[in-house]
Order: C-alpha cells, then sequence, then structure tokens
C-alpha cells in the first residue's frame, strides 16, 4: 500500500513541476524575441518635422494655428491645431511616425 501513495504522490509533484517548467521555458521564449526586436527608436528629435508635415496637410482648409504637439508614445506623436478658411473654423488632430501615418479634421460648430 505504502508504495502506491509514494507513486501517486511523486506523479502528482510532476505534473505539477511540468505545468510551471512550461510556463518558464514560455517566458525565456517571450524575453527572447523581445530582446531580439530591440528598443524602438524616439521620434522626439522630429518634432519640427511632424509640425511642418500636418500643418502642409491642414493647409489646403485654411490659415493654419499649431496648438500643442504630444510625444504619445516612444515612436509616435500627435500634432493638434486649427484652420480657418473658406469653410470656416476645423480643428485636426495630426498622427506621425517617421512620417504623417494620421490625419483627422473636423468642423468647429459656430457658438450661439
Amino acid at each position: 500500500m505504502q508504495p502506491i501513495k509514494w507513486l501517486l504522490l511523486t506523479l502528482t509533484t510532476t505534473f505539477g513541476l511540468t505545468g510551471c517548467v512550461a510556463s518558464m521555458a514560455a517566458s525565456a521564449v517571450g524575453a527572447a524575441v523581445s530582446a531580439s526586436r530591440g528598443q524602438p527608436v524616439s521620434n522626439e528629435g522630429a518634432r519640427d518635422t511632424a509640425v511642418s508635415q500636418c500643418s502642409a496637410l491642414a493647409a489646403p482648409y485654411g490659415a493654419v494655428h499649431v496648438i500643442d504637439v504630444e510625444q504619445r508614445s516612444v515612436e509616435r506623436m500627435v500634432v493638434w491645431g486649427t484652420t480657418e478658411g473658406r469653410g470656416g473654423r476645423q480643428s485636426f488632430e495630426c498622427a506621425f511616425g517617421t512620417k504623417v501615418v494620421g490625419f483627422k479634421i473636423h468642423p468647429i460648430a459656430a457658438a450661439r
């Protein structure tokens, strides 16, 4: 009877450790993949480029006024501003990485 208990205890412990070892192996593989990608390069030095490219996209809508530039992540910044022209006042949001990756423009409702 004693050998059966010892066998069950050994099997239970082995299965428990197997899951733990698999988890540790998966973590190690994930860390190796992350390390192989390297660190993203910051585009903080491209602030003036972001402002000029976003302003150029907004210029057809009227006079451009940049309100703010925010570094959203290491490799992405957002430029906000307004335009004023024949179509009235509009606000724009421009996403920039190494180039413009998104541009949205919305009309600003007139004050009542």
